[in-house]
């Protein structure tokens, strides 16, 4: 799966399906790995998405702020 392509809430539902995973017990030591390196992924392009939209709306703010 590639998770750039994915939104945020996209990435948010995958995170929560790899936990339900990861809490069944029921995969072998190899794809655990695998879905923990990916969640990692995904938690890391949410981060950023979040960073990214703070800025923009700090930005717009600041912006707005100087209007009045």
């Amino acid at each position: 799966m590639e998770n750039k392509a994915l939104s945020y809430e996209q990435a948010i539902a995958r995170i929560e399906e790899i936990v339900s995973l990861l809490e069944t017990g029921e995969k072998g030591m190899d794809e655990l790995s695998d879905l923990v390196k990916e969640a990692s992924q995904l938690v890391k392009s949410c981060k950023a998405k979040l960073r990214m939209t703070e800025e923009e709306i700090a930005k717009a703010l600041d912006e707005a702020e100087k209007l009045d």
